[in-house]
């Protein structure tokens, strides 16, 4: 992996990976769309849109409103754009200015036009080798990482020697880094945990309690590990931090927005009106759309996927829906 590296993207995850980056590199590239976020936080070392506690040593950043130019002084990219969005970022890009990047993912859900994870897209679309790629995942809340608690990611990459090095680029104080070379499963279940959240989130806003939960989380580890198993049948611990770890933080925590997301449309709010009220994104939403189509030919028994998806998509009653996926997980 080359000495500089640079993050794309500056929402919650963004923001805290170039928290952690800069304080292990000299300078740090940070592709950050609007002029007057890169002004705030060049004057006031925080970014004012997300998680403005995590503060910066400004002098180490390399901010651009330009992407092409923070891609083309970095050797090494960290992808941390909204699943959504990512496509147009990747096919402004094209080809030639990836050619010879190593490139890690932090996002976490399927880019929806072509139902495929960001691994799947970079090598098919933008010829990028599965050696030159990895996944950054959890568990761990971006909101953490800037109130500095000791907190653990997961690096995958089939190369071992790039996954050690984005491992000490991270790693710190209050930074734990683990390495793996499952770039299919911990990429899938990162998204999968998103969807888990928002129906668990969903249980909350309809008064079922931590018991109700309990069942819930245990039965979506194992529908994870189905999922995966279908997708990349390899040897894998499920009962590791990257897959259940990921699962528990977020299924619980109040940091989670997916497990906002989901409380709000269990105590009524309609899906846009709970979208605007959080003015952030919940990857769960589209991500649990794009899971549905693609089990369609895989055929995975998952019972909570199906049920969150025909109450955000089919408008089904979430008390009718919870009460069905009750009887499911009996």
């Amino acid at each position: 992996m080359g000495e500089r590296i640079a993050v794309i993207g500056a929402g919650s995850w963004g923001t805290a990976l170039v928290k952690l980056l800069s304080a292990n590199t000299e300078r740090t590239g940070w592709w950050v769309r609007r002029p007057e976020t890169i002004a705030h936080i060049r004057t006031y070392g925080h970014n004012p849109d997300y998680i403005s506690a995590a503060q910066f040593d400004v002098g180490k950043l390399a901010m651009d409103p330009d992407v092409h130019v923070v891609v083309r002084d970095a050797d090494t990219l960290v992808l941390a754009v909204p699943s959504a969005f990512l496509k147009g970022v990747l096919d402004e890009l094209g080809k030639e200015e990836l050619r010879g990047k190593t490139i890690f993912s932090a996002v976490k859900g399927i880019i929806p036009q072509t139902n495929q994870i960001a691994g799947e897209y970079l090598f098919e679309h933008m010829g990028i080798a599965e050696g030159n790629f990895g996944v950054i995942c959890g568990p761990c809340h971006a909101e953490e990482v800037a109130l500095e608690r000791l907190s653990y990611l997961t690096i995958a990459c089939q190369d071992s020697d790039k996954a050690k090095a984005m491992g000490a680029a991270l790693n710190g104080r209050f930074m734990k880094t683990t390495l793996s070379d499952d770039i299919y499963g911990t990429e899938y279940a990162a998204i999968l945990k998103n969807v888990i959240a928002v129906c668990a989130g969903i249980s909350v806003g309809l008064g079922y309690g931590d018991n109700f939960r309990a069942v819930l989380v245990s039965r979506a580890i194992q529908e994870i590990d189905r999922f995966v198993k279908a997708v990349h049948p390899i040897e894998r611990d499920i009962n590791e931090p990257a897959y259940l770890g990921d699962l528990l933080v977020t299924a619980y925590s109040t940091f989670s927005r997916n497990r906002e997301f989901g409380t709000m449309v269990g105590k009524g709010y309609g899906v846009k009106a709970a979208q605007l009220e959080m003015n952030m994104v919940a990857e769960g939403y589209y991500a649990v759309k794009c899971v549905h189509e693609i089990n369609r030919k895989l055929k995975a028994d998952m019972p909570i996927v199906e049920s969150t998806y025909r109450m955000l998509y089919e408008q089904k009653s979430p008390s009718v829906e919870m009460r069905l996926l009750s009887d499911r997980l009996a």
